[in-house]
C-alpha cells in the first residue's frame, strides 16, 4: 500500500533538505550542525506491543500509520504509563529527556492526520516538549496528554527533494538516487557535504509530477496553495489553534504590501515587459518580495544580496544613475566570488551577465531556479520553495517544454543553461589535463523568448504566427517638404523558418508602417537604441499589443548591412561546408579575399543576392536582418534558421508606384475601422471579416488566408484566376472538396513541424551532442518524424483525389495545383523510400529505427559483416560435428556467454587442450575453441558497430528528408493555397441574400472614370439571426463610370444607418479582390489600389492625439496618398471641433478629393450645408438614409428608420429623436426640441442660407426655392399632416424675419 500522504498546509511538504541542489547557495561552515535524528532505540523500546496498553484504544477512523507503513516499527503510548522512554512524565525529568531527539507521530483530530516530526526539548517548568514536524513549524506539547506514536527505525537519505511518484520499490529508490549522484559531486560545490544531514520519510520522498492537471500538462510543481491553519483538541476537549503557522506558498506573491524588492526599476509596474516609450531602458523581470515570503527571504537578501540593492552596479561599474548604466549586466565584487562555492559562483557569473532573462539551470535530471528567479518560478509556474534560507525551486526535465513557454509566453526570456560534462568526463578531465576544476562545465544552450518558441502546447493551439520584427530607419527632412522615412524590416516567424525582407520609403506619419504592424501585429521586436524617430517609437507603442522590446547597440550589436553580408555570407558558407563534401581546402582558406566573397555571392538565396545588388535601395533591409540575426545568435538559431530559411520580399518593399504593386493596399485605419481581423469590442475575431471568410480546415491554410485578406489582389488577372478556381470548386465538385476537406483536417501542423524537423538535421543548441539530457529526445524527435512522413503521405493522397475535379472545370490555377509536377512536386517516389525503409507503427512505438534492407548503406554493411560472422560460426559448427563425430554437438548460450560448444561428457576424452572450458552441466561440458573466441570477438565488435549505426540512422533518414526541403515547402504551400480557395468557395454560403461573382473590368483609358456598381449589396458578415428583429435592408450603390458621381454625399438621421453602408462597400470590394463571391445580386467594378477609412470618434492618448487630431491625421493621409483608383469613405469628418470650422475643413476636403483626386467615394454628415453646395455639381451625388418622422409621445419627434440609400439630401438629423432612444428625461428632451425649433427660427438652418455671406436678394431665394421644393416633396419623405404644417410654420418665420431686415 502507497504510505500516505500529509495534505499540504500551504507550506513545503517536502520534509528535509536535498543534499546536492539546496546546499547550492549554503557556504560551508565549520559550526553547522545537522538536524536531530533519534538514538537507536534500546531492544525493549523496539520490542513494545502497542496492544499492551488497556486504555488506548483508537478509534476506528483513526488513520493509523499501521495502516499504510505496516513496514515500520512503531511504539505507543498512553497517559498511564510511567516512567520509560517511550511514555515521558513531567515529573521525572530523566524520563523526559530521554525521547529528546527521538522522532515522532501525532494525531490531529481535526485534521484527521498523523503529523511527523521530532522532539526538540523539554520545558521543565510547563512540563511540555517541544516538537518540531516535518514541514518546519514547532508546537509545545504535553505528551502524556496527546494521541501520539513513537517512530522507531533507520530512515533512508535521499539527495533530491522533489514531489513526484511515489517510489514504490527499491529499484526506484536507487535511480533516485543514482539520479542525484549524476549531479555536481565536486568537492567545492558542497554536495552532499556541508548540507544539513536530515532524514526522509517515504512519503516525503516524491518527485515532482508536472502533469496532474489540464489532461497531463498540469502544473509545473505542486498545487497552490492555501493557507491552511491547524486545529487539534487538547485534554478538555477544547479546540486550540495553532497560530505559528505560516504559509509558505507561491499565492504569496500575490500580497500587497512590498516588503523588499530585487532590481532597480522598483517604481515601474509588475511585469516582464516595458513600454516601448522606454526606450532607453531594458526589460528586467519584476521579483517584488511580499507578505511571507518578503518576511522569510526578505532580510537575509537585503544582508547578503546588497549588489542587488544600495551597491548595484553594471559590469562595467556604472550606477543606476549613469547615462550609459546596462540593467542587462551585474557587477560581482571580489569579496563577494569570494565567498561563493565552485557552483554559486558558475550560476552568478552566468547570472551577472544575463540579468534580464530567467535562467533555467540544469543539476542532473532537473532544472533549478534560484536568488530572484526562484521567485518568478514560484509566481508564474507554482513551483513549491525548497528549504532553507535561499530562494529555490525546480522542476524535472521532462516538464522543460511546458515551462519555458509559459514564461516565454507571459514576456520573460528563459536562458537555459546546460550540463555539457558529466561528473565522469570532469574527473577524467581533471585526470588528464591535470586542471582543478570542481564543477562540471555548463554552457548556454538556448535564450527562448516568445518571438522564438519553435513548440508548445499554446503554440500548437494557436494557428496565428508569433513575428519577431526588426525596424531600423533614416528619418530625411528638407526645408520645403514634411520628414520622410526610410524604413528596413525584417520579419521573422521562427516556426515556420520565414523571413521578410523589406526596405520602402515612408510619409512623416508612418503610414506604411503602422499598416504592416496592424497586419503582422509582432509579439516580439528588435530594434537600434536610441536610433529610432519619436515618430516611429510611437508608432511601434501605438500598433503593437504589448510586443517584448529587444534594444541592441548599434553597429556593434544591430549590423549595418555590409557587416550584415560579411556575416551571411561566412554563415552561409559554413552551412555549404557541412552540407557538401568536406571543407574548403587550404587552396581555397588561402586564396585571395575576391574568391572568398564570390564564394559567399553563389550561395546568398535569391532575395539576399537582390538586396545585395540594389545597394542604397536595399540596405537598411539588410541591416534589419542583420539586427536579426545578431539577435538570433544569442538563442543559438541563427544558423538553424538560415539553413532551411524561407525568403520572401516585402510586398512594398522598393520605390515603384503603388499601380505597379500587385496588391491593393489597407492601411492601419482600414483595417481597425472596418474590423478586418479585430472587433472593436474585446479585440478578438469575433463578427470581423476573417472570422467570416475562416473555414480553413489546417493552421497553415489560416495563416495564408489572413495573408490574402490582408493584401487584396490589384492586378486583373490574378483576380479573375481566382474567382475561376473559386467556381471550379463548387457544384458538381463539392463531394470531391469534402473528401479532400476531411483528409486535411487529419494534418497536424505540417508547415511547422517541417521547420522543426529542418532545424533538428543538425545538432545545434539544446540538440547538440555535447549537452546531458535524460530524456529520450530521439523518441520525440522520431515521433515528429514519422509524423511528417505520415503527413506527407496524406497529403500526396488528398491532392490525387481531388484531382477527379479537373475534368469539370477550366481553372487554369487549379490545373496548376493539382498536376503533378507542377503545383503537387514530384515526391511520390521519395515518400515510398521511407515507406520501405522501416515500418511505422514498429518505430513510431518503440522510438527506435530499424532499418530494412538497401535504406542505409552503413547499416547494411554492418549487418553483412555480422551475418558473415554468424555463417563462419555455423560452418565452424559443422567442422566440430564432424570432428568429433557427434551430430547432437549445438551450440548454447548461459548468461552473457554466447556459443559455447555444449560436447557430451563422453566425448570429453576427443578434446584437445586448446578447447577452453567455460562452463558444464550434469552430462555435458561446454567449450570455446579459439576460432569461436575469435569469431565471438570480431561478432561483439560488428554488434557494436551495428548499434552505432542505428543510433545515427535516424539523423541520417531526417538528412535525406531535409535535400527535398524546396519540394517538401511546395507541398504544404499548395495544399494551404486549396484550403484557402476551398474556404473561400464556402464562405459565401453564409452569406444572407443573394451572392454573385463580381465582374471586374479594367480601365481602358486615362480619360475612363473608374466605377463601382452594386445591385442589392448585402452585408457580409452582418445576418438577420445577429440583428435581433427585422432583416438586413440591401441597398443599390452607384459610383463613377460614364453616367454616375463619383462621390456620394450622405446625409440622413443619427442612427439611420450611414457608417453601416460605407463599410459595406469597403467589405465588399475587399472580398471581391480577394477572388470571394459578394452578397449582391449584381457587382461591378475598376479595381481599387487603396481604400481608406476615415470612420468614428477616437483619440490615441498615448500618442498624444486628440479626437479631432486624429481624425485630421487620418484625412492628411487619404489627401497625401489617395489616387484616381481609390476607394475613399469619410464618416461626420469635422465633429470634433466648432460647427464653422468643422464644415469649413469637411468641405475643402471634399472638394479636394471630388476636383483634384476625382477618385470614388462616400462623405457621410450631418453639415446639410454641403448638400446645398453641391446640388447642382455632376461629380457628387446626393442621398440620404430614408426615415419616417412620425408624432410620438407628448409630441416629441419619433423617426422610423427604413436603412434604404435614397435620392436627394435630408433636411435634419433628428439627434433629438436618439436622445430619446438613450433614456433622457422628457424635460430635457422637450427644453432639446423647444431650442432646436427656436436656433433655427431666429438663425435659421445653416445648410439652407448663411447670412455671414448671402445677400437680401439671394436669401429670399432660397426661400423661395426651398419652398418650391418642399411643395414639390422633393426634400424627404413625410407622413404626417402635423410635421408639414411645421416645416411651412418655419419656412413662413424665415420669410417674416427677411422682410424685417429690408
Amino acid at each position: 500500500m502507497a504510505p500516505s500522504k500529509r495534505t499540504s498546509n500551504g507550506r513545503s511538504p517536502l520534509v528535509n533538505q536535498q543534499k546536492q541542489i539546496t546546499t547550492f547557495f549554503s557556504k560551508k561552515s565549520p559550526s553547522k550542525s545537522s538536524s536531530p535524528t533519534g538514538p537507536t532505540p534500546s531492544p525493549s523500546l523496539s520490542k513494545q506491543n502497542p496492544k499492551l496498553n488497556p486504555k488506548f484504544c483508537p478509534s476506528p477512523v483513526t488513520p493509523s500509520p499501521l495502516q499504510t507503513k505496516c513496514k515500520k516499527p512503531i511504539m505507543m503510548i498512553g497517559s498511564d504509563l510511567s516512567c520509560s522512554p517511550s511514555t515521558p512524565d513531567s515529573s521525572n525529568r530523566s524520563c523526559a529527556e530521554e525521547v529528546i531527539a527521538k522522532r515522532i507521530r501525532v494525531y490531529w483530530p481535526l485534521d484527521n492526520v498523523w503529523y511527523e516530526g521530532c522532539v526538540l526539548s523539554f520545558d521543565q517548568i510547563s512540563g511540555k516538549h517541544l516538537v518540531r514536524y516535518d514541514d518546519g513549524d514547532n508546537e509545545l506539547l504535553k505528551l502524556s496528554e496527546e494521541k501520539i506514536e513513537w517512530i522507531d527505525e533507520p530512515v533512508k537519505k535521499f539527495r533530491r527533494l522533489r514531489r513526484v511518484s511515489v517510489v514504490d520499490d527499491e529499484e526506484e529508490i536507487k535511480t533516485l538516487e543514482d539520479m542525484a549522484d549524476v549531479e555536481d559531486d565536486s568537492e567545492d560545490e558542497d554536495w552532499g557535504k556541508s548540507a544539513e544531514k536530515e532524514e526522509v520519510e517515504d512519503e516525503d520522498c516524491e518527485e515532482m509530477d508536472l502533469e496532474e492537471e489540464d489532461g497531463g500538462r498540469g502544473k509545473s510543481g505542486v498545487s497552490k496553495k492555501v493557507e491552511s491553519r491547524k486545529r487539534k483538541l487538547n485534554a478538555r476537549g477544547k479546540s486550540e489553534l495553532s497560530v505559528n503557522k505560516k504559509s509558505m506558498g507561491s499565492g504569496d506573491l500575490k500580497t500587497s504590501v512590498s516588503r523588499f524588492s530585487f532590481g532597480v526599476n522598483e517604481g515601474e509596474p509588475k511585469g516582464s515587459t516595458k513600454r516601448i516609450a522606454d526606450s532607453g531602458k531594458v526589460s528586467i523581470p519584476d521579483c517584488t518580495l511580499v507578505g511571507d515570503i518578503a518576511e522569510r527571504f526578505g532580510a537575509r537578501e537585503a544582508e547578503k544580496l546588497r549588489l542587488l540593492g544600495v551597491d548595484r552596479k553594471d559590469a562595467n561599474r556604472r550606477p543606476p544613475g549613469d547615462v550609459n548604466y546596462d540593467p542587462r549586466t551585474l557587477y560581482l565584487p571580489q569579496d563577494f566570488l569570494k565567498s561563493l562555492t565552485g557552483g554559486q559562483r558558475q550560476w552568478w557569473e552566468f547570472k551577472s551577465k544575463h540579468m534580464d532573462k530567467v535562467l533555467f539551470f540544469k543539476m542532473g535530471k532537473f532544472y533549478e531556479l534560484f536568488e530572484m528567479d526562484a521567485h518568478i518560478g514560484a509566481k508564474e509556474l507554482d513551483l513549491q520553495y525548497m528549504k532553507g534560507e535561499q530562494p529555490h525551486c525546480g522542476f524535472p526535465e521532462k516538464n522543460f517544454s511546458v515551462n519555458v513557454e509559459k514564461l516565454a509566453q507571459k514576456g520573460y526570456r528563459v536562458l537555459v543553461v546546460e550540463q555539457t560534462e558529466t561528473p565522469e568526463q570532469l574527473e577524467l578531465r581533471r585526470r588528464e589535463k591535470g586542471c582543478k576544476d570542481k564543477v562540471v562545465k555548463r554552457e548556454i544552450c538556448a535564450v527562448v523568448t516568445k518571438g522564438t518558441l519553435m513548440e508548445g502546447e499554446m503554440l500548437s493551439r494557436n494557428p496565428d504566427a508569433s513575428y519577431l520584427m526588426a525596424v531600423t530607419e533614416s528619418c530625411q527632412s528638407s526645408a520645403n517638404q514634411q520628414a520622410s522615412h526610410i524604413f528596413g524590416v525584417c520579419v521573422v516567424d521562427v516556426a515556420t523558418s520565414k523571413i521578410v525582407l523589406g526596405q520602402f520609403v515612408d510619409d512623416s506619419d508612418c503610414s506604411s508602417l503602422c499598416c504592416l504592424l496592424s497586419e503582422l501585429r509582432p509579439v516580439e521586436i528588435v530594434k537600434p537604441a536610441k536610433l529610432l524617430s519619436p515618430e516611429t517609437e510611437k508608432v511601434l507603442l501605438r500598433h503593437t499589443r504589448n510586443p517584448l522590446v529587444n534594444e541592441l547597440l548599434p553597429f556593434s550589436e544591430f549590423w549595418d548591412a555590409e557587416k550584415t553580408i560579411c556575416e551571411v555570407k561566412a554563415i552561409y558558407r559554413l552551412i555549404g561546408d557541412k552540407s557538401c563534401l568536406s571543407v574548403l581546402d587550404e587552396a581555397i582558406t588561402s586564396a585571395s579575399d575576391s574568391l572568398v566573397e564570390n564564394v559567399g555571392v553563389d550561395c546568398l538565396p535569391a532575395v539576399l543576392s537582390e538586396l545585395v545588388n540594389a545597394g542604397e535601395d536595399g540596405s537598411y533591409a539588410l541591416s534589419a536582418l542583420g539586427g536579426t540575426i545578431f539577435y538570433l545568435k544569442q538563442a543559438f538559431l541563427e544558423e538553424t534558421l538560415l539553413r532551411f530559411a524561407n525568403f520572401e520580399l516585402l510586398p512594398c518593399s522598393g520605390f515603384g508606384e503603388i499601380t505597379q504593386k500587385p496588391y491593393m493596399v489597407l492601411d492601419a485605419a482600414a483595417m481597425e475601422n472596418l474590423e478586418i481581423f479585430e472587433n472593436g469590442r474585446n479585440g478578438n475575431s469575433s463578427g470581423t471579416l476573417f472570422a467570416q471568410l475562416n473555414h480553413c480546415v489546417t493552421a497553415f491554410g489560416k495563416r495564408l488566408l489572413r495573408t490574402w485578406v490582408a493584401r487584396p489582389l490589384y492586378h486583373l488577372e490574378s483576380i479573375k484566376e481566382r474567382q475561376d478556381a473559386v467556381a471550379g470548386l463548387k457544384g458538381v465538385n463539392s463531394q470531391f472538396v469534402l473528401e479532400f476537406r476531411k483528409e486535411l483536417s487529419r494534418l497536424p501542423d505540417m508547415e511547422r513541424l517541417l521547420a522543426r524537423i529542418f532545424a533538428s538535421s543538425e545538432a545545434n543548441g539544446r540538440n547538440a551532442t555535447k549537452v546531458v539530457l535524460y530524456e529520450d529526445a530521439s523518441k520525440k524527435q522520431l515521433q515528429e518524424f514519422i509524423s511528417v512522413l505520415r503527413g506527407c503521405e496524406l497529403m500526396i493522397r488528398a491532392c490525387s483525389s481531388l484531382g477527379a475535379i479537373l475534368e469539370n472545370t477550366d481553372s487554369r490555377l487549379l490545373h496548376h495545383l493539382l498536376t503533378p509536377d507542377k503545383g503537387i512536386p514530384n515526391v511520390h517516389s521519395i515518400v515510398r523510400h521511407f515507406k520501405d525503409g522501416f515500418d511505422w507503427e514498429v518505430a513510431n512505438s518503440s522510438g527506435r529505427v530499424i532499418p530494412l534492407e538497401g535504406v542505409d548503406v552503413e547499416y547494411d554493411a554492418s549487418c553483412q559483416i555480422i551475418r558473415d560472422i554468424e555463417s563462419n560460426l555455423k560452418k565452424h559448427l559443422k567442422e566440430q560435428r564432424k570432428l568429433l563425430g557427434d551430430a547432437s554437438i549445438n551450440y548454447v548460450t548461459v548468461g552473457k556467454d554466447s556459443y559455447l560448444l555444449e560436447v557430451p561428457e563422453s566425448l570429453c576424452h576427443s578434446i584437445s587442450q586448446e578447447y577452453e572450458l567455460q562452463s558444464s552441466k550434469k552430462g555435458f561440458f561446454r567449450y570455446w575453441t579459439p576460432v569461436i573466441r575469435n569469431l565471438i570477438g570480431k561478432l561483439s565488435q560488428a554488434e557494436s558497430e551495428k548499434e552505432s549505426k542505428l543510433k545515427t540512422i535516424l539523423q541520417r533518414l531526417i538528412g535525406k528528408f531535409c535535400e527535398h526541403h524546396n519540394k517538401w515547402r511546395q507541398l504544404v504551400s499548395t495544399i494551404s493555397e486549396l484550403d484557402v480557395l476551398i474556404s473561400l468557395s464556402i464562405a459565401s454560403e453564409y452569406y444572407e441574400g443573394p451572392m454573385c461573382r463580381p465582374i471586374i473590368s479594367p480601365v481602358s483609358s486615362p480619360d475612363e472614370v473608374p466605377y463601382l456598381i452594386a445591385k442589392n449589396l448585402g452585408h457580409p458578415v452582418l445576418r438577420s439571426d445577429t440583428l435581433g428583429k427585422g432583416t438586413f435592408v440591401t441597398n443599390d450603390v452607384s459610383l463613377g463610370g460614364p453616367a454616375e458621381a463619383n462621390f456620394i454625399l450622405l446625409t440622413g438621421p443619427n442612427m439611420g444607418g450611414k457608417s453601416t453602408i460605407l463599410r459595406q462597400v469597403c467589405l465588399a470590394v475587399i472580398l471581391a479582390q480577394i477572388g470571394a463571391d459578394v452578397p449582391a445580386e449584381r457587382f461591378e467594378l475598376s479595381p481599387v489600389d487603396r481604400i481608406f477609412v476615415r470612420m468614428g470618434a477616437k483619440d490615441q492618448i498615448m500618442a498624444g492625439h486628440s479626437t479631432f487630431l486624429t481624425e485630421l491625421l487620418e484625412s492628411a493621409s487619404m489627401l497625401s496618398a489617395a489616387t484616381r483608383n481609390s476607394l475613399v469613405t469619410l464618416d461626420e469628418l469635422g465633429r470634433g471641433t466648432s460647427t464653422s470650422d468643422g464644415q469649413a475643413i469637411a468641405g475643402s476636403v471634399l472638394e479636394h478629393f471630388v476636383c483634384k483626386v476625382q477618385c470614388r467615394g462616400m462623405f457621410s454628415t450631418h453639415y446639410h450645408r454641403l448638400a446645398i453646395d453641391y446640388q447642382k455639381n455632376p461629380k457628387v451625388s446626393l442621398c440620404h438614409m430614408a426615415c419616417q418622422v412620425g408624432k410620438g409621445v407628448e409630441g416629441l419627434e419619433e423617426v422610423t428608420f427604413l436603412y434604404r440609400l435614397t435620392r436627394g439630401a435630408c433636411p435634419k438629423s433628428y439627434g433629438v429623436n436618439v436622445a430619446r432612444l438613450a433614456g433622457l428625461p422628457d424635460a430635457v428632451l422637450h427644453k432639446a426640441t423647444a431650442k432646436s425649433q427656436e436656433f433655427e427660427g431666429m438663425h435659421g438652418n445653416r445648410s439652407e442660407d448663411d447670412l455671414s455671406v448671402l445677400s437680401w436678394e439671394d436669401k429670399a431665394s432660397v426661400i423661395i426655392q426651398n419652398l418650391i421644393k418642399f411643395s414639390a416633396n422633393q426634400i424627404c419623405h413625410y407622413s404626417d399632416e402635423h410635421m408639414v404644417l411645421g416645416s411651412l410654420n418655419k419656412l413662413q418665420l424665415k420669410a417674416r424675419v427677411l422682410l424685417g431686415q429690408n
